[in-house]
């Protein structure tokens, strides 16, 4: 998937995986003080991992999602995926890079045959997930001591 100069791509390398959790250090854990220890989780070695990089090649947002057994203990749905982790460095955000993850994350899970996509949004985050479809369900959480609401999107 390609948009202004940005691609996403399936994290299939070391050296992908290692620009995700760069993405990820500099957003959750440096600029959200979420702890490394909460942030980094036995899901990654699992998770499909999507990478966005700008037409020089800088990382500029990654996510990932979990789907079989490792998202059912998330969504209680063999045929629904959670997406997760999330994140768009700050010199990236407003260009369309989260929005250009999301749909890659959901294109994969289609081609995973799931039917659904659920996710943790954190509450200032919840108009970006309804523009993009997703509505919110169940009540206010905290995850890393930041507010959340889950949030579910069928797939076409």
């Amino acid at each position: 998937m390609t948009a202004g100069g940005v691609s996403v791509r399936v994290a299939g390398s070391e050296a992908d995986l290692a620009a995700c959790y760069a993405v990820r250090t500099e957003v959750f854990v440096v600029e959200q003080a979420v702890p490394e220890s909460v942030e980094y989780d036995a899901y990654d070695a699992v998770a499909l991992h999507v990478l966005a990089v700008g037409p020089d090649g800088e990382a500029l947002g990654t996510g990932r999602l979990l789907y079989g057994p490792e998202a059912l203990g998330k969504t209680g749905a063999p045929e629904v995926g959670s997406l997760g982790r999330l994140a768009v460095r700050k010199s990236a955000r407003g260009l369309g890079v989260g929005a250009m993850l999301v749909r890659a994350i959901e294109a994969q899970a289609g081609r995973l045959g799931l039917a659904a996509v659920d996710l943790g949004a954190q509450t200032h985050a919840l108009a970006f997930y309804e523009r993009l479809g997703y509505v919110a369900y169940g009540p206010e959480f905290q995850d890393a001591g930041i507010p959340h609401r889950a949030m579910r999107r069928p797939l076409p």
